[in-house]
């Protein structure tokens, strides 16, 4: 992840600055307003957003408020629920802020007591879901370090419109249990453990079925290939198979067509080439 150098000088001054001042905040206890305000200042010192114009305050959502929301370029890109330094964020924190996102049809929301920082996204199913996508402890980052760096870009402004937190959530789902687990079952998989199976037992006859039925009913765990996340994975792989198969042919029917046009050109050429008169 290659992080602009004026951003990486931000990221770092802000580290630095802000855990500090963290670290002084959790010890007196401070409560939610005042962590309010100490978030508003890091989102504008660390992640890059104008204080002014790209960070509400109290955001309505039908008749009540989100703390805090970020827009860019005047919508909306993710609700913001504060709590209190010294409150440790908890299931009933994170039902919250997804349902302000899901009640103005926002994708992200970021949970944060100033030294947590969580960012979900939201799963737009029945019933509502979400998906933690990144977790940061503030006060035990290192600035020195790259990785820690990495972290916070995601959610920086510069990242933001670069589609770098996008790009993680895809690549992080592309490794979940769900993926990996329906990725297992497909027959091109199925297809090379017999073959391996096979070559280790050559004389036992060994079918797909079989390897597919062991792999379901006692190598993967029950919760990997039942629920929402597992078939939405199988249709992730089913619909990305057929791409590549209709991608395939279309290729092998331009080559086809290619090769019929060479052959008809040539054949024109033969034709128009002069006769030897006896």
């Amino acid at each position: 992840m290659a992080i602009p150098k004026r951003v990486a000088e931000r990221i770092v001054a802000g580290i630095k600055r802000f855990q500090p001042i963290l670290a002084s905040a959790k010890a007196c206890d401070v409560g939610e307003a005042d962590t309010v305000t100490i978030v508003k200042d890091m989102l504008a010192e660390v992640f890059g957003y104008d204080k002014y114009a790209e960070i509400t305050s109290e955001f309505s959502i039908r008749g009540t408020y989100c703390d805090l929301a970020t827009k860019i370029d005047g919508a909306v890109q993710t609700l913001i629920e504060v709590k209190a330094i010294g409150l440790e964020l908890k299931e009933q924190h994170v039902k919250q802020a997804v349902d302000y996102a899901a009640n103005k049809g926002v994708d992200w929301v970021l949970l944060t007591n100033g030294v947590s920082w969580r960012v979900y996204h939201v799963v737009f199913a029945k019933p509502i879901d979400q998906e933690l996508v990144v977790n940061i402890d503030f006060l035990a980052l290192n600035p020195r370090l790259d990785s820690d760096q990495e972290v916070l870009y995601l959610w920086c402004k510069e990242g933001w419109q670069k589609s770098v937190l996008g790009e993680y959530h895809t690549q992080k789902q592309a490794l979940s249990r769900f993926f990996v687990g329906a990725m297992l079952q497909t027959d091109t998989v199925m297809e090379v453990v017999r073959r391996e199976l096979r070559r280790v037992s050559p004389d036992v006859r060994i079918e797909v079925d079989q390897i597919r039925s062991v792999l379901v009913d006692e190598v993967i765990k029950r919760d990997v290939l039942e629920g929402e996340k597992a078939d939405e994975a199988r249709k992730k792989i089913s619909r990305a198979a057929s791409k590549s198969l209709r991608t395939i042919a279309v290729r092998t029917s331009r080559a086809a067509t290619d090769e019929n046009l060479k052959l008809q050109v040539a054949r024109n050429a033969d034709s128009d080439r002069p006769r030897d008169t006896p």
